[in-house]
């Protein structure tokens, strides 16, 4: 997926592909490349020119707060494609979202149902994919407006999994 980053007045374009369960290789429009593991919720390790770093990302009111190496950094992430799919930015998501399912799976449980409350991040579906469990979180706080698989369904990648609004 490609997207637009601005840090300040400094805006690059980074593409981003999975390349393993909660691993990330990207390229931004400079040449640098960066290889990424999600270690926890909301932390990576990144390696990037042989120097590994770990770096927080933390949901802001827009945009994203990322912590690495001792120094902080506001950053506002785009998709230049606009709202393709119900989808807008990757983080500070507003109206109606679609989240769908990031890989083939199977449903291993559904945490939330129609009707119910979820913040930011919060979980919402399990889906197992190569013997993995998969907790796919909220891209926004909001209302479920509807949820679209059941437990034990299989799920292509790109497939509905709920609405929130």
């Amino acid at each position: 997926m490609k997207f637009d980053v601005r840090i300040g007045t400094l805006t690059r374009k980074i593409e981003i592909q999975r390349s393993g369960p909660n691993q990330f290789a990207i390229v931004s429009n400079d040449g640098a490349q960066i290889d990424a593991i999600e270690v926890a919720p909301n932390t990576y390790s990144i390696l990037l020119n042989a120097r590994a770093f770990e770096a927080i990302v933390i949901p802001a009111a827009e945009g994203v707060l990322v912590r690495c190496a001792g120094r902080e950094f506001h950053a506002i992430v785009s998709d230049p494609r606009g709202w393709r799919g119900g989808r807008g930015a990757l983080f500070g998501a507003e109206g109606k979202q679609k989240v769908t399912a990031p890989m083939p799976g199977k449903v291993v449980r559904v945490l939330v149902s129609a009707g119910g409350t979820v913040e930011a991040n919060q979980g919402l579906v399990v889906i197992e994919a190569m013997k993995m469990q998969n907790e796919i979180r909220a891209p926004k706080a909001g209302t479920i407006e509807r949820v679209f698989i059941s437990e034990g369904q299989a799920v292509a990648a790109g497939e509905a999994l709920v609405t929130i609004n």
